[in-house]
């Protein structure tokens, strides 16, 4: 008795989804976001897109309480949604959180993830993409907000704001 060659592949894939893990990356490869990490990523984001900047000749961008309250809003709807994209389980729209969150500038753009990545390494993919890579480099951006949540998995949602004052 011969099996079919379909049969097969699909038995041998079932067998190696057994041995896959699951839920995201081995524990040794997982970067958790401590209680320190968790106060130290908004600046260590903040300082890798203004050295991107300034390599680009463009000025520095500075935090912002409300872009970053708009982005962490988002990146825990993206994860309660399941997939990362730029409108809210409301309906909400970038734009629309930013005001939501009081912020008084412009809205200029929104970066998001879905990945086990670290914050740097978020930005460098950023970075290396070019639709991406314009809103973190948009001459009028003066302002950043990030956000980021961690599920359980150690799957992260990242979002990163620019605006202008």
């Amino acid at each position: 008795m011969t099996l079919k060659p379909a049969i097969l592949c699909m038995a041998l894939l079932g067998l190696t989804a057994c041995e896959s893990p699951v839920g995201g990356p081995p524990p040794s490869e997982r970067y958790d976001i401590s209680a320190q990490r968790r106060a130290e990523i908004p600046e260590r984001m903040l300082g890798a897109v203004n050295r991107l900047r300034e390599t680009a000749g463009l000025g520095p961008l500075v935090l912002d309480p409300a872009l970053s309250r708009a982005a962490m809003a988002h990146s825990k709807d993206m994860s309660r949604q399941n997939r990362p994209w730029h409108f809210g389980s409301d309906g909400s729209s970038p734009l629309d959180r930013v005001a939501a969150a009081g912020y008084g500038g412009a809205f200029l753009g929104e970066d998001i993830s879905e990945t086990y990545e670290t914050d740097l390494k978020t930005v460098a993919i950023w970075a290396a993409d070019p639709g991406s890579r314009a809103v973190l480099l948009n001459p009028a951006a003066t302002r950043m907000g990030v956000g980021f949540f961690q599920e359980r998995t150690g799957k992260l949602w990242w979002t990163l704001v620019t605006g202008k004052m």
